[in-house]
């Protein structure tokens, strides 16, 4: 008999779990560079979707390492998963990837899981909140794809740049307030950013759309290009500053 967790404890368990595979993968040192990340990849898409196999068959998944199945699309319970959110990082030796795990209800991440595993934390919707106080005054970007929008905004508000890898990593640290905002533009896809907007958001940050509208998650098309997670008493002069940047350049 299969024993019954609540969503909010097999999405923390899932980021839990995944992430000891992913350190045991790596840790024995057998495997380096594009093997050692494809083999992460692999392994713990394979687990994740034996465990939502067992504990939820009847949900719908989207994976960043699975073939897509268009019946999520009419499922309202879908898991948007990234078993492995900055492969280059985890293969190269970095602590900046993240597994992220999200249960997504209507468009709206309902539970959600993010794991920081080399730090051996896993952020989880059902018990976190941002750490407030004075500002860092920095904000947190891609360091593959930096984007010109996010040092405008810097630069108007006197602020600094921060490059980092995994989405989940760069949004949790303003959860911890070691950045006061992630802001990316240039492409992303639903797994990307489904988990950290949901602890982020029960956190009580601003997330939303570079242009302030909803993220909205298990679409057909599931390209979600741009992003904004900050303290919320940012939101709006950051909103602004984006869109002044954008009727100048046009484009983000």
């Amino acid at each position: 008999m299969t024993a019954h967790f609540d969503d909010a404890i097999l999405a923390r368990r899932l980021a839990q779990g995944t992430g000891e595979i992913l350190k045991g993968v790596r840790n024995v040192g057998l495997l380096r560079g594009r093997n050692l990340g494809d083999a992460g990849d692999e392994l713990s898409q394979n687990w994740i979707a034996r465990v939502l196999e067992q504990h939820r068959p009847d949900d719908g998944v989207l994976s960043e390492e699975a073939a897509d199945n268009p019946a999520r699309l009419a499922k309202d319970r879908v898991w948007i998963i990234d078993p492995l959110d900055g492969t280059k990082e985890f293969a190269t030796g970095r602590q900046d990837w993240a597994v992220h795990i999200a249960l997504v209800e209507h468009g709206t991440p309902i539970v959600a899981a993010v794991g920081l595993p080399d730090l051996g934390v896993v952020f989880a919707s059902d018990d976190v909140k941002a750490v407030s106080g004075p500002l860092s005054r920095k904000i947190v970007i891609s360091h593959n794809q930096p984007p010109e929008v996010a040092k405008f905004v810097a630069n108007k508000m006197n602020f600094e740049t921060t490059l980092m890898g995994s989405a989940g990593a760069k949004a949790m640290h303003v959860l911890l307030g070691d950045a006061d905002a992630y802001i990316h533009a240039g492409g992303q896809y639903e797994w990307d950013s489904a988990a950290p907007v949901g602890v982020c958001t029960a956190a009580g940050l601003h997330c939303s759309r570079l242009d302030g509208s909803s993220l909205n998650y298990n679409n057909k098309d599931t390209y979600l290009p741009d992003l904004l997670i900050c303290r919320p008493e940012l939101a709006e002069e950051i909103l602004e500053l984006v869109a002044a940047y954008r009727e100048e350049h046009g484009s983000y």
